[in-house]
């Protein structure tokens, strides 16, 4: 007996696309199935599509890379910030001693053996200080620890017999001292090893890096405007000259205000009568000024060394009087004239760009606050208009009551 199709017999049966008939409702269709198939499926991305878009993986792929990037960049500017300062260092270098390489030029000398002579010159200098004035602190410091214990022994017996306090004798202190502190003896002298090699190889850098931006000059500057266009590169050499002119303009105060407290130190020096007075007040002028923050103090510690061990407790503590006084006289009125003389700036800009690049730069942002605050300020006057004043009573000071 043989079956016949459904085609032949009229008779609807199973599809194979749209499976067996099923029941219906009155007013539905008679297969359900066949009648959702017959719409087109919503792509992917789609409001009503449960596949993902095709650009999905890709995109969290790339997130996932710029992570990482974002990651390794961060840790490699970390790693890379000692470096940057170093350059830095050397780049506000070359350009001070620049005026001092163009006159060589000019004179005939070559470039590189100018760049060397100028360079090479102000370490040469800078060694000589040291040297002269570093074997003198280091033997006042001597004679300071070795006079230590007659000092404590007077102050203790005079504690003893206006208060009626005992302290304990110096042997006993010492005694605890290294017992408490010994055992870190090791690990500070390899910390200050560790420091002292840091600091040759960043002055080595610092060098080598000044003397090739010195001995490239010209050819620096044009390898830079060559990635520039032409308006571009009036722009940069502008904003390179200023920038030149301020550093030496900032080296110059630092120079007149190192010869004022030179002068100022030795006659108060030789007044209350200490030794060494000359090469005390040369040392107390240069520290205070090339050294940013901390250099008056650290200036001002020789010569209350020198009076304490030389002299006793009251003209130490004269000369501690002497340094602090100055120091505020100094940054409140004699270093902001000089300053906004040599920089063209105000007073009270002067002194907060030190304080502001001191908080968040440390000892390199103060020491070159000025330069870059100037540099800042000619920028802003180039690229920015200045606009007339209106007539205002706000903008000056009335006239005198005596003059009415």
């Amino acid at each position: 007996m043989t079956s016949r199709s459904s085609s032949e017999t009229g008779v609807p049966g199973p599809d194979a696309t749209t499976g067996p008939d099923v029941p219906t409702r009155p007013g539905e269709p008679a297969n359900p199935r066949r009648a959702s198939t017959d719409q087109p499926a919503a792509p992917p991305g789609a409001p009503d599509s449960l596949r993902p878009p095709r650009w999905l993986p890709r995109a969290l792929f790339m997130a996932v890379v710029a992570v990482f990037v974002g990651i390794f960049a961060w840790n490699a500017m970390g790693a890379l910030e000692g470096l940057f300062v170093n350059v830095l260092i050397a780049f506000f270098v070359a350009l001070a001693l620049e005026p001092g390489t163009v006159w060589l030029v000019r004179h005939g000398w070559r470039r590189g053996l100018a760049a060397a002579v100028t360079l090479l010159g102000s370490l040469l200098m800078v060694i000589v200080l040291l040297a002269l004035f570093g074997n003198l602190f280091v033997q006042q410091l001597i004679e300071l620890a070795q006079s230590v214990p007659r000092l404590y022994v007077g102050l203790q017996g005079f504690v003893a017999e206006r208060f009626d306090i005992d302290f304990p004798d110096s042997e006993n202190l010492l005694r605890q001292a290294l017992g408490e502190f010994g055992g870190d003896v090791a690990s500070g002298a390899l910390v200050v090893g560790t420091t002292v090699v840091g600091g040759l190889l960043a002055t080595l850098t610092i060098l080598l890096v000044s003397y090739y931006l010195l001995a490239a000059g010209p050819r620096f500057r044009a390898a830079v405007c060559g990635w520039l266009t032409p308006a571009r590169q009036h722009e940069m050499l502008y904003l390179w000259e200023i920038t030149q002119s301020k550093v030496s303009q900032y080296i110059g105060s630092r120079v007149v205000l190192a010869a004022v407290s030179t002068v100022v130190t030795f006659i108060f020096l030789a007044i209350l009568g200490t030794p060494y007075a000359v090469p005390l007040a040369v040392f107390v002028g240069v520290v205070s000024q090339f050294v940013p923050t901390i250099g008056a103090y650290l200036g001002g510690a020789l010569p209350i060394m020198v009076a304490l061990t030389a002299q006793g407790w009251p003209q130490a503590l004269g000369v501690l009087a002497f340094v602090v006084g100055y120091q505020q006289f100094e940054n409140l009125y004699l270093a902001p004239k000089v300053s906004a003389q040599a920089l063209e700036m105000n007073a009270a800009v002067s002194l907060l760009a030190v304080l502001a690049f001191g908080a968040v730069f440390g000892v390199l942002g103060a020491f070159l606050a000025l330069p870059v605050a100037a540099t800042i300020q000619a920028a802003a006057t180039t690229y920015f208009q200045r606009h007339e004043l209106v007539e205002s009573h706000m903008l000056r000071d009335p006239d005198s009551a005596s003059g009415a």
